[in-house]
């Protein structure tokens, strides 16, 4: 079973910045995706970034500009660098990542998510 441990999550005045980092563990023979959701108190999880094995990224509205994924495939590890962070992106943010264990095996594994609060 592919397991994801997250890291780097706080608490941060308005402006500042906060790396979360994402390792996957587990019997993993390829990645296709990894992706960052973030889900607020009484809101819906949202999709925050992703990054597909060809390195290819997108971006949410809301954090383009301020939000950069990135991945190193040799540790199976994807990053979320969060600079000029506001009140608004308090969030629990969960990582997810798609994948294979095999060639008949498939999986797509959550994070236990790492809270973010960014106070004004």
């Amino acid at each position: 079973q592919v397991q994801l441990v997250e890291s780097g999550g706080g608490l941060v005045q308005a402006g500042g910045s906060l790396r979360l980092s994402c390792a996957a563990n587990g019997g993993i023979v390829s990645i296709n995706a990894m992706r960052w959701y973030r889900q607020a108190p009484g809101e819906e999880r949202e999709l925050v970034a992703g990054i597909t094995s060809g390195g290819s990224t997108n971006y949410a509205d809301s954090v383009k500009g301020r939000f950069t994924i990135s991945r190193d495939m040799a540790k199976n590890t994807v990053y979320l660098q969060m600079n000029s962070l506001k009140p608004e992106d308090t969030a629990v943010y969960y990582c997810n990542v798609l994948g294979r264990r095999s060639l008949w095996s498939d999986f797509n594994s959550w994070g236990q998510g790492t809270q973010v609060t960014v106070s004004s």
